[in-house]
């Protein structure tokens, strides 16, 4: 049985009652995943594609897909009744949420009878609030406050997630359409300094979308290393040349500025364009930055030539989502209009391929594809850091970036 946190214990029937109204809900979804029909028979549920569908399972494990009572709704504030080990009583946006423990929890018995979720947006705010015992724990600190966390009564729990933070090109930006230029601008982006300094080691460079700990991760592709000279070199090999002295490149009378977009809500983004910023300066180019929170509006006018975002790249281990959702001509967020005939073949392999092994195989392929037309720059991969206070247990950072709030979370 599954039980859903409404207290309800819900036989395959009602499994596939609410999957019936996911799908019918969720018409793209049901698109990509080939859903065709949907049996219950007892505690058996069948799922039928129309077509092959190799990472069904995997697309419904991820957080995303998780099973919603549809019947109990999702509330006018914002509430939705799911599977999990506790139950919002109450949400206040932007403030937080309070959350109690979900009694019929089919997968053990949570500790706390409630939780306390606040939103501190300001990271000296979030440091205090933890040194004062205001907080028993934090997920989100600025990495410089983490040392202050390193002793007894704090424990801290960290791992290397795929959560990757990245920059994709806009190809209608006309400098940006020049290859040179864009394999001129990977190669001025120093991943080391970025991550070991800037991030002070709370992250890993990158080399593609995945961590090296994937069968089809970093230390399986390679890309362009910061190389100062080889990017000026490029440059020039394009036309692009510092004729008046100014300190910046340029070609036909105009300079190369490049509009770097971002946002501010991930404390690494704001870094990586300072340090970008930084190094671009040192080969010519000249970089705007644009780090605000409307950034979806500045990409629905196409005023912008790089976007920098955070994506975890594989929540359920499996290489084909990053490239569906970013890589290919239907990808919602192909945002520079990419597009590599290699790419869709090897997705039209993947599609079809069920061997994990020959999966992980065209994963490296696809992603050396993205990193030679240097369509994306990949800067790091998250540090996931969460601290403890005294008396506190069960708080483990999970690779997936998602599974915070566990039943085995606990306070003496």
């Amino acid at each position: 049985n599954v039980t859903f946190s409404s207290g309800r214990k819900m036989d395959a029937q009602a499994v596939k009652e609410c999957l019936d109204d996911l799908v019918a809900v969720h018409e793209r979804a049901a698109g990509d995943l080939k859903i065709s029909n949907i049996e219950a028979d007892g505690q058996i549920l069948t799922i039928t594609t129309s077509e092959p569908v190799p990472a069904l399972m995997n697309y419904l494990s991820d957080p995303y897909g998780c099973i919603i009572d549809m019947e109990a709704g999702i509330t006018a504030d914002g509430k939705v009744v799911g599977t999990g080990p506790y139950i919002v009583k109450e949400l206040e946006t932007d403030k937080g949420v309070t959350l109690v423990k979900n009694e019929n929890y089919w997968n053990g018995t949570p500790h706390l009878d409630k939780i306390y979720v606040k939103t501190i947006t300001d990271g000296d705010t979030m440091t205090m609030a933890m040194q004062s015992g205001e907080l028993d724990a934090a997920y989100g600190l600025p990495y410089a406050s983490l040392p202050l966390f390193k002793n007894e009564p704090y424990t801290i729990s960290s791992c290397e997630t795929s959560r990757s933070f990245f920059a994709q090109m806009n190809y209608a930006t006309e400098a940006l359409q020049d290859d040179d230029v864009r394999a001129a601008i990977a190669s001025a982006i120093d991943k080391e300094n970025f991550t070991s300094v800037l991030m002070d080691g709370n992250g890993t460079a990158a080399v593609g979308p995945f961590p090296a700990s994937f069968t089809f991760g970093d230390d399986t592709v390679t890309a362009e290393s910061y190389d100062p000279a080889n990017a000026k070199e490029l440059l020039k090999k394009a036309g692009w040349t510092d004729t008046d002295g100014d300190g910046y490149v340029d070609k036909n009378g105009k300079k190369l500025t490049i509009r770097w977009l971002t946002y501010p809500s991930r404390q690494e983004l704001p870094l990586l364009a300072e340090s970008v910023q930084a190094t671009m300066k040192d080969v010519g180019i000249d970089i705007q930055v644009n780090c605000t929170a409307n950034h979806q509006d500045y990409l629905d006018k196409g005023d912008w030539d790089i976007f920098a975002g955070a994506f975890v790249s594989a929540p359920t281990g499996d290489p084909e989502y990053f490239f569906t959702t970013h890589c290919l001509d239907s990808s919602t967020k192909n945002r520079g209009g990419y597009h590599s005939d290699v790419l869709e073949a090897l997705e039209k392999q993947m599609s079809v391929t069920f061997d994990s092994t020959e999966r992980a195989s065209l994963g490296t392929q696809m992603t050396q594809t993205i990193l030679d037309d240097h369509a994306f720059v990949f800067a790091s991969h998250l540090k996931m850091s969460m601290v403890s206070g005294k008396g506190v247990s069960g708080l483990v950072a999970h690779p997936s970036d998602y599974y915070e709030i566990t039943a085995d979370l606990d306070k003496e």
